[in-house]
């Protein structure tokens, strides 16, 4: 491929496909890299390889039955989708969720973040050849998905939160193995720093890699750890509280450079922030219901609809037509893992959504994602592409 540089001179470049299934790309992405050597003089980057039509899948079926489609969009952290668009729902429909319910979301949106940034940096760190930090990290994973198993029955597509309540009460022993991961995930990150901090190869891979402006980020879109990376400090925790997260003692961690390296390490330092929230709300857990009491909104249980005739018809009702939204629209944004997380919810009162919108957070960061690797190496678009946490389900939707 021949093209004129800037100063009008002929030079030849070599086109290289990267995706949609090559191992790094971690998903199924595609960009189209101009190469000078090993410089990426251009790129191009396409998605749409794991378009699963969210979006219209969701107008198909009552608001109830939307819930298992938000587990395919950032899998990685399946519950936090749930809980997202079941708070979407609730605040058109106006209700409250019992206490309890609040700290037990607090907890599994936590546990889930802790998950999500511990597999992202982890494919990061093999993908920098460190195969003995990918390990510690995952060790943290596991035993969180052991306890996702335990909770749900599901270990990566949980279907856990229900609009006005929950799937199902804690069990016994839950506490001691939230505990558990807390204690095992700050022992595996100081063995995780001890890996990185004074890694000669490791900071020469992600130091000054991939750069981004805080004003460049904000243009993009950009949310989450990556805004963060660059020294905002966004954070809907804080912005606009809700389950009363600005009760908690937490920081909102800030880079400042807005390179690989920030990125990561912001993750690595918010796994700790997300360790204090979560003991702070294992104090909190007290007894009581964890759905509301309103048949027009929440399942009535099996076991009452059995004895109830009044249950019944409500349980026959509520699945079979579905939950009454008011009709409107509304949209309603949570802090994933990865950044915002938003549904634009629109009903016309009937017990199907006339329209679901998602704006997920990956799609903002892919879309900068040329900017951030043209004059770079090839070997560094993949440090950088690791660092955004493109995860594909999400992006593509």
């Amino acid at each position: 491929m021949i093209v004129l540089n800037p100063n009008g001179e002929k030079q030849t470049l070599m086109p290289l496909n990267v995706g949609p299934s090559h191992p790094a790309t971690h998903g199924c992405l595609r960009y189209m890299a101009a190469m000078d050597g090993e410089t990426i003089v251009a790129c191009e980057t396409e998605i749409g390889y794991l378009h699963r039509g969210f979006e219209k899948m969701a107008e198909r079926g009552t608001w109830q039955q939307v819930l298992p489609y938000t587990d395919r969009l950032n899998y990685c952290s399946a519950i936090m989708n749930n809980i997202a668009y079941c708070r979407a729902v609730e605040e058109m429909l106006g209700v409250e969720i019992p206490e309890r319910t609040k700290v037990i979301r607090v907890i599994v949106n936590e546990l889930s973040r802790m998950a999500d940034h511990c597999i992202c940096v982890a494919a990061a760190a093999q993908d920098l050849g460190s195969t003995t930090g990918f390990f510690y990290l995952f060790d943290s994973r596991e035993k969180t998905m052991v306890i996702w198993e335990k909770l749900t029955g599901a270990r990566l597509t949980n279907s856990y939160s229900r609009i006005g309540g929950l799937y199902r009460d804690l069990y016994n022993g839950f506490e001691e193995d939230v505990l558990d991961v807390c204690n095992t995930a700050e022992r595996n990150l100081k063995d995780v720093h001890a890996c990185f901090d004074r890694n000669r190869i490791f900071l020469d891979r992600t130091t000054n890699v991939g750069v981004i402006s805080p004003e460049r980020a904000i243009s993009y879109g950009w949310t989450g750890p990556c805004l963060r990376a660059t020294g905002v400090a966004s954070d809907l925790r804080k912005d606009e509280p809700y389950y009363d997260y600005e009760t908690y003692d937490w920081n909102v961690v800030v880079g400042t450079k807005g390179d690989v390296y920030d990125r990561l390490m912001v993750r690595l330092a918010e796994i700790e922030e997300s360790i204090k929230i979560v003991r702070q709300a294992l104090k909190r857990l007290a007894p009581g219901p964890i759905d509301i009491v309103d048949p027009r909104v929440r399942v009535p249980a099996h076991a009452l609809a059995y004895q109830d005739m009044e249950a019944l018809i409500g349980r026959f009702k509520s699945v079979y037509e579905g939950i009454r939204v008011p009709k409107g629209e509304h949209y309603c944004g949570s802090e994933t893992a990865n950044g915002e997380l938003g549904f634009t919810l629109i009903s016309d009162g009937s017990g199907k959504p006339w329209r679901i919108k998602v704006r997920p957070p990956c799609l903002t960061q892919f879309a900068a994602y040329q900017e951030l690797v043209e004059g770079t190496m090839l070997a560094d678009s993949m440090a950088t592409l690791s660092s955004i946490n493109i995860i594909a389900g999400e992006l593509d939707r």
